[in-house]
């Protein structure tokens, strides 16, 4: 289905066309001017030196083409040359029935054939998620969403950080807490208990105080790195120590993912990768590719045009040791072997900017990705407290994101409970519901790249553009419909028909853009756009909703056609917060 925009300019275009001139003149955008008009063409300006005539005199020949329209209801031209446009009623409600019968509301799915790999989350096991890995939770989830929309085929990938010294620190200090243990017994050669010996609360406990030892230790972290080596070579009692760290670690990210409604389709992690570095590196090494330089082995990705230094990607250090950059070409090379993809998206801190693009270089100049693939670092800004620095706990600390979360719950449960009319239990359900969206749409509806305040007191008003008004008003058209449905109405035999009633068609208007805000989202990898249009959405709604009398109109017809373009609203709605991966309760 053409989007809304296209078709009003096709007939302009046609005009321009039956008037003499270049179709391509008659390209139609927003009015920048409400108050004169909904839409307007620049094109006679763009049109008067090659025609030699005034730009007025070509709107006003093209306006003359329009007077017959089955598109509009007013077309004139206005000095200097432009041309001021309203599109008809009829038209407008033609174009929304069609949408409301069509899949996915007619969108054209420009990602259809796609393959896209989004690499988000990032949390490292046996560490507790905390506020920032909101951020790539959230924007990731909602990108996956709208891709998949658009018609790709999208996988989302965790990319765990499950190998290296912070897994030997662990088992060097559970080592010396539980040596009884058999994981370190070598000559123990029976089968090791299936529980772990640890729970989720003791692993974020040893973690950061076996990191915070070994950087005064030296001895202490010699003997983490031994720990470290021994896994990595596969001694059998630590594999399988490591494979009780990730079980548990992993039940814990799944629960708090599970809170964010974030869901992954790969559970992959850096260990996935380790078998096929030496071999990648050896492919590096015989192709020319890679290079000693001051003993560590790295690929030169400078560009003669660079503005700014870009150093070569490292991928053994000195000591033959395999770094990040290592795990992330590995990665991949994997990903290109076992999947394919079209594109590769990494949602990441936008502060790892420089790393991303040593490492898009490496792959492409040693080749582990096709000359066509895309690679896209999507870099998010920082989420900040009211002092405008990254958000810290009352003590200065990094808020652990299910205490983040549990506040903005009970804020929620607070202002829901004043509704007497709910119990407890649905108050507490609908507390979750609407908390959830306060959270993802307060980040959500900023641009990614952009830093933005963490603002509980805000983000759950049910005034201005937060999630909480857009829920506030499609609950406004839920009670709206079942009200109806009460009366006897039935919402499924209604029709948007013309009204004449100037907000319901502005509503229609906004309704109508649906399908090009879809593109422009998917195009530009912007959830944000997707916010925009919801707030712009749910004013027309709730200015329409002041403006006329819908339950109680007498004339039934314009009340049937009220009630059809309230139910598309809210079907267009509820498409729109799926995207940004939340719901919306029946009441509040």
């Amino acid at each position: 289905m053409k989007k809304l925009l296209d078709l009003i300019s096709e007939e302009v275009k046609k005009a321009f066309a039956e008037a003499g001139y270049e179709e391509e003149l008659g390209r139609v955008t927003v009015s920048n001017r409400p108050d004169l008009c909904e839409y307007q063409c620049n094109g006679a300006m763009a049109g008067a030196k090659k025609y030699h005539k005034a730009p007025i005199v070509i709107a006003g020949e093209v306006a003359e083409k329009l007077k017959e329209s089955a598109v509009f209801s007013e077309a004139v031209s206005a000095a200097p040359g432009f041309l001021n446009l309203k599109v008809k009623e009829e038209f407008l409600a033609d174009y929304l029935k069609e949408m409301g019968e069509a899949s996915k509301f007619g969108v054209s799915e420009p990602g259809k054939g796609k393959k896209i790999i989004i690499d988000y989350g990032g949390p490292n096991v046996a560490k507790p998620l905390h506020v920032g890995h909101l951020r790539s939770a959230i924007i990731g989830e909602s990108i996956k969403r709208i891709c998949r929309y658009a018609g790709a085929e999208v996988i989302g990938d965790i990319h765990l950080g499950d190998w290296g010294l912070q897994m030997g620190l662990i088992i060097y200090e559970l080592s010396l807490r539980k040596p009884e243990l058999p994981y370190f017994d070598e000559e123990f050669d029976g089968e090791y208990p299936k529980e772990a010996p640890f729970t989720i609360s003791e692993l974020e406990e040893i973690y950061p105080m076996a990191s915070g030892k070994s950087k005064e230790d030296a001895a202490y972290k010699e003997k983490a790195m031994e720990a470290t080596f021994k896994l990595q070579n596969g001694v059998r009692g630590y594999r399988a120590l490591w494979d009780h760290i990730i079980q548990v670690s992993v039940e814990d990210l799944r629960k708090n993912y599970d809170r964010l409604n974030v869901e992954f389709d790969l559970w992959k992690g850096e260990s996935d990768v380790q078998g096929r570095i030496p071999g990648m590196v050896e492919y590096m090494k015989r192709e020319g590719y890679a290079h000693e330089s001051e003993g560590a082995l790295v690929v030169d990705v400078v560009k003669e045009d660079d503005t700014k230094e870009v150093p070569p990607c490292m991928i053994l250090k000195s000591d033959g040791a395999a770094l990040y950059n290592t795990t992330d070409l590995a990665t991949i090379e994997e990903r290109m072997e076992k999947i394919a993809p079209d594109e590769l998206i990494y949602v990441v801190d936008k502060r790892q900017e420089l790393y991303f693009e040593q490492v898009f270089r490496c792959a492409r100049k040693t080749k582990l990705v096709k000359p066509e693939t895309e690679l896209k670092f999507l870099g998010f800004g920082t989420m900040n407290g009211k002092d405008g620095k990254p958000f810290k706990t009352r003590e200065g600390g990094v808020m652990r994101l299910e205490y983040l979360l549990e506040e903005v719950y009970k804020e929620m449960l607070g202002k829901i409970s004043e509704n007497k009319e709910m119990s407890v239990e649905e108050a507490k359900k609908t507390a979750e519901i609407v908390a959830l969206s306060a959270v993802k749409y307060g980040d959500l509806s900023n641009q990614a790249s952009k830093d933005y305040i963490f603002d509980i007191q805000r983000f759950t008003s049910s005034e201005g553009n937060t999630g909480v008004y857009l829920l506030y008003t499609m609950v406004r058209i839920k009670s709206i419909l079942n009200k109806y449905r009460e009366q006897g109405g039935k919402t499924e035999k209604t029709q948007i028909a013309v009204t004449g009633n100037e907000s319901a068609k502005e509503l229609m208007k906004a309704v109508a853009g649906f399908g090009a805000m879809i593109e422009n989202a998917y195009l530009e990898t912007a959830p944000h756009k997707v916010c925009a249009y919801m707030y712009d959405l749910a004013n027309a709604l709730n200015h329409f909703y002041h403006e006329t009398k819908i339950l109680t109109q007498e004339n039934e017809a314009e009340k049937s056609a009220y009630i059809a373009l309230l139910a598309l609203t809210l079907r267009v709605m509820e498409e729109c917060i799926g995207l940004l991966g939340f719901s919306a309760p029946e009441r509040m």
